[in-house]
């Protein structure tokens, strides 16, 4: 599958797990699962035909990994983003003392004055290294990293959880945990 191909599988799949699962007739299980079969079926109905392999292709080699299998390879979901509801079961994890949030730099005053929030989002999103924030925070503009202050939130009472592929996940980051780290001298 050329890259091209495996974008837009990879959109779509991101789309329908995350965000509007009903609009092709899936409904996701607790957990956020979804039948594999039933999601190929759902999107071959709808005119976008993929077959299990492009879609195990997708999910192994999308460097986000923003989707994952279950452990008998029958369901599938997004492994965080969802603005529908859903409850992932994630177990509340102990976060490293850091972790860092990117963003881009029109957005930093109104993060400063009122912190991290999920927004549309079940969770705000933080990465266990600088690099990976970084590439985040590109998206939109030019990119700055915070440093959250993890540690001393989880000991004041935050419940961070950690998703499949490594994202930490919390409700919110007050402003006074925040630190803006200079990307032009940062290391990890």
């Amino acid at each position: 599958m050329n890259d091209k191909h495996r974008v837009r599988v990879s959109k779509f799949i991101s789309k329908h797990l995350r965000h509007a699962p009903a609009e092709i007739g899936l409904t996701l299980e607790p957990g956020g699962w979804v039948g594999v079969d039933t999601l190929l079926a759902a999107a071959g109905a709808h005119g976008f035909l993929i077959s299990r392999a492009e879609l195990e292709e997708v999910v192994a080699k999308c460097d986000k990994q923003r989707c994952a299998f279950d452990e008998t390879g029958t369901r599938i979901r997004a492994n965080q983003g969802h603005s529908v509801e859903v409850d992932l079961e994630l177990d509340p994890a102990v976060p490293p003392e850091l972790l860092y949030h990117g963003t881009a730099l029109r957005t930093l005053p109104l993060i400063l004055d009122g912190g991290l929030l999920k927004m549309a989002r079940h969770h705000v999103h933080l990465s266990r290294d600088f690099e990976t924030a970084l590439k985040v925070g590109g998206r939109h503009g030019k990119p700055v990293v915070l440093s959250v202050a993890a540690g001393k939130m989880a000991g004041d009472g935050f419940t961070f959880f950690v998703s499949s592929n490594g994202v930490w996940l919390v409700d919110r980051v007050p402003p006074t945990y925040l630190s803006v780290i200079p990307t032009d001298s940062a290391t990890t």
